[in-house]
């Protein structure tokens, strides 16, 4: 049976990252959404933090080891503090985990130390595709064996910096399952679109990305399980979405909670009528339950547990509604105030539509 305490390294670590999400993350949130744009010293110094760094061993250029309970732990506070933020730090760890779970040592020699022993970097990777029938499981982009090494046609979206990226990792089906490839920048076939507009998470830079005819050398390849590790990377998807929305919801309802308790209409709290009361407890329920579910599916992942990627899959199914509700009622128990700007819940609300169609721009 798993523990609810964390362990004195995980206290540590969550202890800082809240001090970042409430000091830097919280604070530039609405500036860096209205410009569309996250300061490159913020996600630095979250960067600094090394949560990724601590699921490398030594010998990639880290110093612990890889674990999904802690990478939750510390995603949950750093979205409580701005999920577009959150996503931009991450975002090197959408390049280099999927390389630790399921690249050659090869690969994890040549790209692991400089990632982890590097300041940020914009490593990223092309998962999701502009369909509406989406499913990671069955893409339609393709990659075709050729003259040693592999041609790639396909179109994919929201992907974050990849203006700018370093290097990538492309997913695309090969002999019928999702396998991984390395997109080194500059590759020949590859066009980039401008920026895209969103709902939400303006501050992180996304992009479509198509590919025509790209061709990779085999060694490109992430074939370290014999190509077949892609449901543990898909699995660590989910659970970091999952607990992105749990963040999200968690500073939505706590924002709620304070309004409620200090605004009052016609002399009586808002918190004292009885529908917002109810609301609310409903709000918090939903996010505990949704917490709970998460941990345990990233505790299955760390021990191997046979139905992990059920509780993966339940975790960010769930979290995907309760985002929505909690943020969309946050709105409500402001009232109109809920709907100006000044106040954050208008942007968690519109951050929150979008854990549906995200998975795939975090990991852990």
């Amino acid at each position: 049976m798993y523990s609810f305490e964390p362990s004195d390294e995980q206290k540590m670590l969550i202890d800082a990252v809240r001090r970042y999400a409430q000091s830097d993350l919280r604070s530039k949130a609405h500036e860096a959404e209205e410009e569309c744009q996250l300061p490159a010293s913020l996600i630095e110094k979250g960067w600094e933090l090394g949560i990724l760094q601590a699921s490398f061993p030594e010998e990639c250029g880290g110093f612990g080891e890889h674990s999904a309970v802690t990478g939750v732990l510390a995603v949950e506070e750093m979205a409580w503090g701005d999920m577009a933020g959150a996503l931009a730090v991450m975002s090197p760890g959408l390049f280099a985990l999927p390389i630790m779970l399921a690249g050659n040592n090869e690969q994890k020699e040549r790209y692991l130390p400089d990632i982890c022993q590097s300041e940020w970097q914009p490593y990223t990777a092309a998962l999701i595709e502009p369909h509406f029938d989406f499913d990671p499981n069955e893409l339609r982009t393709t990659a075709t064996a050729k003259d040693g090494g592999y041609l790639l046609s396909g179109t994919k979206t929201y992907v974050p910096y990849a203006g700018n990226n370093e290097c990538m990792i492309v997913y695309a089906t090969l002999d019928g399952s999702t396998q991984g490839f390395i997109l080194p920048k500059d590759t020949p076939g590859v066009v980039i679109s401008e920026r895209q507009k969103l709902l939400g998470i303006n501050a992180l830079p996304l992009y479509q990305v198509d590919l025509q005819d790209v061709f990779l050398p085999a060694g490109n390849h992430l074939n370290g399980r014999d190509g077949q590790g892609f449901a543990s990377i898909l699995d660590a998807m989910r659970v970091a979405m999952a607990a992105i929305a749990v963040g999200l919801s968690r500073a939505a309802l706590e924002y709620a909670i304070d309004y409620a308790k200090d605004r009052e209409v016609f002399g009586v709290k808002v918190a004292q009528k009885q529908a917002i009361a109810f609301m609310i407890a409903e709000m918090a329920t939903e996010v505990e339950a949704i917490r709970l579910l998460t941990w345990e599916a990233a505790w299955m992942l760390d021990n191997g547990k046979e139905d992990a990627s059920v509780s993966a899959y339940l975790a960010l199914t769930g979290a995907t509604d309760m985002a929505m509700m909690v943020t969309d009622r946050a709105v409500q128990v402001l009232g109109g105030h809920g709907y100006i700007r000044e106040h954050p819940v208008e942007l968690w609300m519109r951050n929150g539509r979008g854990i549906a169609m995200l998975n795939g721009l975090a990991m852990v």
